[in-house]
């Protein structure tokens, strides 16, 4: 089979830094933090008092308020994503809708309205009840089916689930859906909103989180020695993949070239990555090997690093063993470190800086890096504190998720 090719032909989403792509850009590009103290509810009762909120937020500046009521906030942030990718692609009327596929991740789902009905239930006497909406509110794909719902999408439609690496898995899908010839269109991406109790609550049981209520806000600070975990961030962000032909017989707009894509399992652990990154390493090879490029063909590389002591090193490990002397030529960053830990969306959302890194010749920094860690190859270039000028040819992002799941994306210039 000859495979069709793949674009990038729209892009958008709502995440700690804006409420719309070009806003979270400019801010990336500034080295800008999201992170404040949590809003969202009392955190006072557990170690962590922050976290990377959408800010400004009110959904009924997007939805009617019966509607906002029936919609879970990662659903919320699904939809608001979608409508601006849409949007900016430029969908015509007359394109088949019966081709337009929606493929939607999230990593955990409606876990603010599991705890809110479950809660309420709990504390409601005799007669408690619970909502008709509590199974369509909270479940993962619903995503899904919202944004096919409201645009008319007929074409393939469902969720992915492969905790933090689930965005990246459903470009991946999107992409071989489309080069296969099973769809022309893809709203792909992901959306989460896990700040609440619970939320933090489980993340902090397992020491996940960073719990520098002092600095909270340079708390994020991927390679740093001082790192201490991660920092939970919500949002969402959504790319419309497309046909190349389709899209250049339309005259839309293309930002990139979506060419590869790999995925692996680490078989080693239900939370830690492994030590020595093979899984890592084994994703970003069949990333490369699918898209036909070599570790010189690769500018600049969107890892994983999420800021937790055990996790940032074997994935740099994993890029010197893939990369060899190439990994000293390639910029690398964790933009993790001014978004927080997105979960189920951050592969979508790091895959989006990637597109727009490669159309403005801009590496986003790592921020917030204080004190360099001795089991850290100096030589590689981590893009620390501010941003750098350069031609992107080509970009690879990282992500990695509880159970060793584990998925690289390949984009170019076009």
């Amino acid at each position: 089979m000859e495979l069709k090719r793949v674009v990038v032909t729209g892009l958008g989403s709502i995440n700690p830094l804006g409420n719309t792509m070009a806003e979270s850009w400019e801010k990336i590009k500034a080295g800008e933090s999201g992170c404040g103290l949590i809003t969202q509810f009392d955190a006072s009762k557990f170690k962590t008092h922050f976290a990377c909120e959408v800010k400004n937020y009110d959904p009924n500046q997007y939805f009617e308020k019966k509607d906002a009521r029936k919609l879970d906030r990662f659903v919320q942030f699904a939809l608001i994503a979608s409508r601006e990718a849409v949007k900016d692609a430029n969908i015509p009327d007359s394109v088949d809708k019966n081709e337009i596929g929606v493929i939607w991740s999230s990593g955990i789902g409606g876990l603010i309205t599991l705890y809110d009905e479950i809660s309420s239930y709990a504390t409601g006497g005799e007669f408690a009840n619970f909502s008709p909406f509590f199974i369509p509110k909270l479940i993962s794909n619903i995503a899904a089916g919202q944004i096919s719902i409201e645009n008319g999408f007929r074409g393939p439609n469902f969720g992915i689930v492969s905790a933090c690496a689930s965005s990246t898995n459903a470009l991946i899908d999107a992409f071989n859906y489309i080069r296969m010839g099973k769809a022309t269109i893809v709203v792909s991406g992901g959306s989460e909103a896990t700040i609440n109790p619970s939320g933090i609550g489980g993340f902090n049981s397992m020491k996940a989180l960073s719990t520098n209520n002092e600095e909270y806000q340079s708390a994020s600070r991927p390679f740093c020695k001082t790192r201490d975990g991660f920092v939970m961030g919500e949002g969402g962000a959504a790319i419309i993949l497309e046909e190349y032909e389709h899209a250049k017989a339309r005259g839309a707009k293309i930002y990139a070239e979506m060419v590869g894509g790999g995925m692996s399992g680490d078989a080693y652990h239900i939370t830690a990555t492994h030590p020595e990154g093979l899984g890592a390493t084994l994703c970003m090879e069949r990333a490369l090997k699918d898209a036909g490029m070599t570790p010189d063909d690769i500018d600049y590389i969107n890892v994983h690093g999420t800021s937790t002591p055990v996790g940032d090193i074997p994935e740099l490990l994993a890029i010197q063993r893939v990369f060899g002397d190439a990994a000293y030529k390639a910029n690398i960053s964790s933009t993790k470190s001014m978004t927080g830990h997105l979960l189920g969306a951050a592969g979508a959302m790091e895959a989006a800086i990637c597109v727009k890194s490669i159309n403005d010749g801009i590496v986003p920094p790592t921020v917030h890096h204080k004190e360099a860690d001795p089991a850290i190859d100096p030589k590689l270039n981590l893009t620390l504190h501010t941003a750098q000028k350069r031609e992107i040819r080509a970009t690879l992002s990282n992500t990695f998720g509880f159970g060793g799941h584990n998925a690289s994306v390949i984009f170019k210039k076009i």
